[in-house]
């Protein structure tokens, strides 16, 4: 359903590779605060299963939005783009798609083809965390924010990060690429490169997770593309 505040649409928040949805806690109170309804959906293959694949994820993230007797925006972060694009396929109260300096593939990619890495053989067991998460993931978070978040990082199944996307729904959903200045983790570059397939881009100039580094301004972006659409 819509949330009956000037009919604003649901807003789907798909967080990335070793988050919870408790990473979005304070973006959806600021979400909350400028009147809309917000669910998150919760992806397997981060903590909960370590052998889910991507494919796995993106079936959580469809029937999320398929719950939605309206309209729905889905905000992806990070890794979330990916089953994000291959899991709303043919949604048809997708309304909008916003990827947060996120994987944007298209059709027969997934992230090891977008990095030039080959499958390993084995495709079992765990990705590891990047070196440093607090530096990489929250440079520019406040440090006791940036604290709680590196304790809460999960397990990532290695498996998630190998699938391919089949038909990737930015072909038939419009979107919102927010390209993040001061990554370092995602490459700035590379944000680029795969913001050409969104409709739209917009600029942040701050780092990875803007939902923990600035949850009001974050919240105001999303109300303002939501607008503008």
């Amino acid at each position: 359903m819509t949330d009956g505040n000037a009919g604003r649409p649901v807003i789907v928040l798909v967080h990335g590779a070793w988050h919870r949805p408790s990473t979005w806690d304070a973006t959806r109170a600021a979400l909350a605060a400028l009147g809309y309804e917000t669910r998150v959906a919760a992806l397997p293959s981060s903590g909960t299963n370590p052998t889910a694949s991507m494919y796995d994820d993106a079936e959580v993230i469809r029937n999320e939005v398929a719950a939605i007797d309206g309209p729905a925006v889905v905000l992806a972060h990070s890794y979330g783009g990916i089953p994000t694009a291959q899991g709303l396929t043919g949604a048809g109260n997708a309304s909008h798609l916003i990827f947060l300096a996120a994987y944007l593939l298209d059709d027969g990619e997934s992230m090891y083809s977008r990095h030039g890495m080959e499958v390993p053989a084995d495709t079992s067991g765990l990705f590891p965390l990047p070196e440093n998460p607090g530096s990489a993931l929250y440079h520019d978070v406040p440090e006791d924010v940036a604290a709680r978040a590196v304790a809460d990082l999960v397990e990532q199944s290695l498996l998630s990060f190998t699938g391919t996307v089949t038909r990737a729904a930015w072909h038939d959903i419009p979107s919102t690429y927010v390209v993040c200045e001061d990554d370092r983790i995602l490459p700035t570059a590379l944000q680029e490169t795969m913001s050409a397939h969104a409709t739209t881009t917009r600029r942040w100039p701050g780092g990875h997770s803007a939902f923990l580094a600035a949850p009001e301004k974050l919240a105001a972006l999303v109300d303002e593309i939501i607008r503008s659409r």
